[in-house]
């Protein structure tokens, strides 16, 4: 990566702003794993149910009057993390906006 890119320290890069880095002789590999299994323990959800599409298309949401306040630095911290990761990986992107 050296030899194509202009960096200034030395060793070889294995994280970058979330992504995992693999680097071989002649390819680069990256990916998002270990961002992706941190994102439930940041958010103290590694106990929630999982699903494989969030919402159902036709669910109508309405305002809960007697509901509990949500945390907004929380809630604003968990939409940017996911738009971070959605904004490199296209099969997500696609998937969160359909």
């Amino acid at each position: 990566m050296q030899d194509a890119f202009e960096i200034s320290m030395k060793g070889e890069l294995n994280f970058f702003f979330g992504l995992q880095i693999k680097q071989t002789r002649d390819d680069v590999f990256i990916n998002q794993r270990k961002y992706i299994k941190d994102l439930p323990k940041k958010f103290r959800m590694e106990h929630v149910k999982e699903a494989d599409t969030p919402m159902e298309i036709s669910t109508k949401l309405y305002m809960d009057e007697n509901g509990k306040n949500i945390d907004i630095i929380k809630y604003r911290g968990m939409i940017s993390s996911f738009l971070y990761l959605i904004a490199s990986r296209s099969n997500i992107m696609f998937r969160v906006c359909l």
